[in-house]
């Protein structure tokens, strides 16, 4: 028998409503087809589908296998741009995560990193309207205009922000400060050269300093302000994300020449006075203490500042002048005369202490004999600056031939510098470079190579490695210690040119094969901080160089290769690298 065919009107309801749904559903899917191949949205869906993958914290082994195909230059899409919000993001500095922490002693404002596996892998973007120079675009941020331009600190001018050199303790401007403190301090000629400024606004003090030839380290936690620190470094002046809270801070003992505290606000005296124990640890034998405003003759502070008189002279210290709120103190050139009687129950540390530890390292309520560091550093058993700049310090022994070791690294990154600028055209010695951070600091050639050239250089001694930070402090210079195997305590955008030697060495455990983090997370680091058009320049074996160059891809850098100086001996590339200037999209905000 043949199919009957009925004439439509008589087909079986049920059939014809199977048909629609059928029909509808594949004229459907050819409509998607189209819009997803021919329109702008399947562009965005695509893109916000890589974006979920490299935002997605929930599987690890997702992450851990985008990193190895990244390393293996098997993800041809550069990583992505983190959301609008988080222009100003500082993984271990966040204020929505740090703030469920204790508050006793300012915990939850020091660092505190999220886990690798939790930190989202994209690109910092930058804020909308982001200008090479400073303009007000680059760091929306009115508060402390706002609040503090009475004083001096900073005011709006159109789409400038400009910084008249005042602070609360010197609405009148830091240079008249500055002098006033010259009647007291040898703050000319050499003796000085590094200096500490603690809770440092926009950094008026350090930014006049440098003009006196004192090179200045200001800190302030991240505030309610905001950004004061990101304001500092956009001057072009050295400036770290930093709070004293319950561990030392990540500096050696001994390393500075003068440290500043104006209106800072440090309780001094709490705690059995172990942030004034820490600065000490801090203070160059023969050093100068300089705190002005509270408690310092201050109104209803009598007990602090009677209490402050009383730590200082347990530890022997010589109260050289109170000027007004201003007071100015100088340390012992040799040991505290601990022990003696206080009313703080101070001590002396025993052997067993390495004043020069100060990574995660938990506040001492002991304080640090100046005999339990070897070598010479007090303030005029050292020489002036310049010359200690290229005087090999007796701190240098801390490893075996140091001295030889120092002198034959000063030498090295001599002939280095000079074939980053004439060979490979780095534009170091231009306006186009400012801030400067070696991430592999050593004995601090590098930045000692750049003595003549417009720049400052944060050096960076890895946390894991030989502790010689307190050599460079010896030389004049600065630095921090840091594990890179964590982010930085910077703001987005704030160094003009990274340069490191030996970039896998930093994720390697000492001694061993083994990484301890991974290369893209690290060159993701680098990239949150580097300023857009900004330079890195990495050293390291042809091998672990053309992996740095795959991932500079993905990142968005514009590399080349380039072959080591002709001097130098072992198998090195040389990778130099552009940040591209790019920015968020209304589709991607």
């Amino acid at each position: 028998m043949g199919h009957l065919n009925l004439p439509p009107s008589k087909r079986n309801p049920r059939q014809w409503k199977l048909l629609d749904i059928v029909s509808a559903f594949f004229f459907a899917l050819v409509l998607l087809f189209f819009l997803l191949v021919f329109t702008p949205l399947g562009d965005s869906l695509a893109a916000s589908g890589r974006q979920a993958l490299l935002l997605s914290t929930s599987d690890p082994k997702q992450r851990h296998r985008l990193v190895e195909l990244l390393e293996l230059g098997h993800h041809h899409q550069p990583i992505e741009a983190c959301p609008a919000d988080s222009v100003d993001h500082m993984p271990c500095e966040d204020p929505r995560r740090n703030s469920q922490l204790s508050r006793e002693m300012n915990f939850y404002r020091e660092r505190h990193c999220p886990l690798p596996d939790e930190t989202p892998l994209c690109l910092i973007p930058p804020p909308l309207g982001y200008k090479i120079p400073i303009w007000h675009s680059n760091m929306p941020h009115n508060k402390i205009a706002d609040r503090k331009g009475h004083q001096g600190w900073m005011k709006e001018e159109g789409p400038y922000f400009i910084f008249p050199g005042g602070g609360t303790m010197f609405p009148d401007g830091a240079a008249s400060y500055i002098e006033k403190l010259g009647q007291y301090i040898p703050i000319t000629g050499g003796t000085l050269r590094t200096a500490l400024d603690m809770g440092c606004g926009v950094a008026s003090f350090g930014g006049s300093m440098l003009k006196e030839g004192i090179l200045t380290l200001s800190f302030a936690p991240r505030d309610s302000h905001k950004a004061q620190i990101q304001f500092v470094l956009e001057r072009g002046i050295p400036a770290f994300v930093l709070m004293l809270g319950t561990r030392r801070l990540p500096f050696p003992a001994f390393a500075f020449d003068l440290i500043h505290c104006s209106r800072c606000l440090i309780p001094f005296t709490a705690y059995n006075a172990t942030y004034f124990v820490e600065v000490d640890r801090l203070l160059r034998p023969g050093g100068y203490l300089v705190i002005s405003g509270p408690p310092v003759q201050w109104p209803k502070q009598d007990k602090e500042w009677t209490d402050l008189q009383a730590v200082a002279r347990a530890l022997c210290y010589e109260l050289i002048a109170v000027d007004g709120n201003t007071a100015i103190w100088k340390k012992p050139d040799g040991d505290s005369c601990l022990p003696n009687q206080n009313e703080f129950g101070l001590e002396l540390c025993d052997g067993s202490n390495d004043p020069s530890n100060a990574w995660y390292f938990k506040l001492k309520k002991c304080v640090t004999k100046t005999s339990s560091v070897n070598g010479e550093y007090a303030i005029r058993t050292i020489p002036k600056w310049p010359d200690r700049l290229t005087t090999a310090p007796s701190r240098a022994v801390v490893m075996k031939n140091g001295i030889d070791l120092f002198e034959a690294d000063t030498r090295r990154w001599a002939r280095r510098v000079a074939y980053y600028k004439n060979t490979l055209n780095v534009k170091l010695g231009t306006p186009a470079i400012r801030n400067v951070m070696d991430m592999n600091a050593f004995f601090g050639g590098f930045a000692a190579a750049l003595k003549s050239d417009p720049v400052w250089v944060m050096n960076v001694v890895p946390a894991r490695k030989p502790l010689t930070l307190d050599v460079i402090y010896d030389r004049g210079l600065i630095g921090v210690y840091h594990d890179w195997c964590e982010p930085f305590s910077t703001y987005p955008r704030t160094y003009d040119l990274i340069h490191v030697a030996g970039i896998e060495s930093l994720i390697k455990l000492p001694g061993s094969s083994k990484s301890r983090c991974n290369l893209v997370d690290l060159m993701v680091e680098i990239d949150r901080m580097l300023r857009p058009e900004g330079t890195v320049v990495i050293r390291d074996s042809p091998e672990v160089i053309a992996k740095v160059a795959r991932i500079a891809h993905a990142v968005r850098w514009s590399a080349t290769i380039n072959d080591k100086e002709p001097e130098s001996h072992g198998r090195e590339n040389i990778l130099v690298a552009t940040k591209t200037f790019w920015q968020l999209t209304s589709s991607s905000s």
